[in-house]
């Protein structure tokens, strides 16, 4: 099941915000009963709890049942080794972390190193095993209870339900963002819902639901024309199209899904922090990966990166490590570990050029700089294939074929309005509108009733138009959920 299904929005939602309203009732009676009739600072989380770990198990379970018993097993190993990582420190940690790591490879890798194996002369059989949907995610958010909890960032949890929870959320739980434990420990049984939390959480799930339905899903059929096939007509120009399309496609789909998860977070209770800072407006490397997947980078950051040494010691290669980590994160493919160090080359370079220059003279040069090394590395990300990658950039570089077609022509003229809508909502132009308005309308109650007639005028509009555009759709699936 994914967010911008119509069985979601239309049956899910609906089901558990019934059952969610109903758990709250029941919460207030049982916390009534048990002060008397006073009111408690600590709002009663029992049934709201139990209701969202239910509905999540049913979400996973949905297309995957028999893998939601191996997420249950995971959460049960990391919540005995939290206890013993709150009791007995160190080597309980590393205990954990390398359970984690064990199930991620088993599941994750164990074909592909079986394969590279083979290759040099030992033949070992390649397991045949299906990718759990999400393990990526929900592996290292169990890395960063353990984790947070060793150093004291965080109190163990004692309940096998609230690690559970925590977790199994269905929100975030198989596309991200990567939810730090002590982002939301305080949060699992003490949180509360003001309308300003409804309200806000439900225009951040529109926003999202349109960038993927109005954009990611219009661009994927796009960069499918041209990328997808062979390459036998495929023209200079139409490389270069075909990938800027992805760009655009992964763009409005993951930050889109990132949306819809802190959306729906905040109609909940819960404040999972930004995934994307309009990553497209960077005028370097660097600067584009303090943009993009937020919540990867701040963890490969934190746990990886500054405990191996930082910019302290060993920096280029503490660099290399973090960037072959990331290729590996995103799955058992070469093409995902070139795409990696790519970036990790990129960046090491601009530590000790660009970087040590704060020139804002030729920010539009920098700008061109970086989106297109971007791009190139969308096109390395793109195909698993590494014979067809080559192609592929044989052609874009103008090394075979012809450069130019009818056809490339017909997809930018026929999707015209559909390209600059993209380019100008990859910008902060929300927020731009937003300042503007403010400086418009001085008088309060006028500005907030603006923005409020403008935010359901949107939400309405959002409903109606994906819900048109999801009837009888058939690409719609979510690119990070493979990851």
């Amino acid at each position: 099941m994914v967010f911008s299904d119509l069985f979601f929005i239309y049956a899910f939602i609906p089901s558990f915000a019934l059952c969610y309203l109903l758990s709250y009732h029941l919460d207030k009676r049982h916390e009534a009963e048990k002060t008397g009739g006073k009111d408690c600072q600590l709002p009663q989380m029992t049934w709201k709890n139990a209701t969202l770990i239910v509905f999540s198990l049913i979400f996973y379970a949905w297309g995957e049942p028999l893998y939601v018993f191996l997420m249950l097993v995971s959460v049960l190993i990391n919540y005995v080794c939290g206890i013993m990582v709150n009791k007995w420190g160190k080597w309980s940690l590393i205990l954990g972390v390398l359970g984690n790591l064990l199930f991620l490879g088993v599941f994750k890798y164990a074909g592909f190193f079986a394969n590279i194996i083979t290759q040099f002369g030992y033949p070992v059989p390649a397991p045949d095993i299906d990718l759990p949907i999400g393990i990526s995610f929900y592996t290292f958010q169990s890395i960063s209870y353990l984790v947070d909890v060793y150093r004291g960032e965080a109190p163990v949890q004692k309940k096998f339900t609230g690690l559970l929870l925590y977790i199994s959320m269905f929100p975030q739980l198989i596309a991200g963002p990567i939810v730090r434990y002590n982002t939301v420990a305080q949060e699992i049984n003490n949180r509360k819902v003001s309308v300003d939390d409804f309200a806000e959480g439900t225009y951040r799930f529109f926003i999202g639901l349109g960038k993927k339905v109005i954009f990611a899903n219009q661009f994927s059929e796009i960069a499918d024309n041209f990328l997808a096939s062979g390459f036998d007509n495929l023209t200079t120009s139409g490389a270069w199209l075909g990938i800027a399309a992805f760009t655009l496609q992964i763009y409005f789909d993951f930050s889109g899904y990132s949306d819809m998860a802190i959306g729906m977070g905040r109609c909940l209770g819960f404040h999972f922090n930004e995934n994307f800072n309009h990553p497209y407006c960077c005028n370097s490397i660097t600067d584009f990966w303090r943009r993009w997947h937020i919540s990867l980078g701040s963890f490969f950051r934190d746990y990886v990166y500054i405990p191996l040494g930082g910019n302290r010691r060993h920096q280029y290669w503490n660099i290399f490590v973090v960037w072959g980590l990331t290729g590996m994160w995103h799955g058992a493919s070469w093409n995902f570990i070139l795409w990696g160090l790519y970036f990790g080359i990129i960046v090491s370079i601009e530590k000790f050029t660009i970087l040590k220059r704060q020139d804002n003279n030729h920010r539009l040069l920098r700008h061109v700089y970086a989106m297109l090394l971007v791009v190139i590395g969308w096109g390395i990300f793109y195909f698993d294939d590494l014979s067809k990658m080559g192609q592929f950039f044989a052609i874009s570089f103008g090394f075979m074929h012809q450069w130019h077609s009818f056809v490339t022509e017909s997809a930018i003229t026929d999707n015209f309005w559909l390209w600059i809508a993209a380019v100008v909502c990859c910008i902060p132009t929300r927020r731009w509108l937003s300042d503007k308005a403010t400086q418009l309308l001085h008088t309060n109650w006028l500005r907030e009733s603006s923005f409020t007639l403008c935010r359901i005028t949107f939400t309405l509009l959002m409903l109606v138009v994906c819900t048109a555009l999801l009837v009888g759709a058939t690409n719609n699936a979510f690119i990070y959920t493979r990851f």
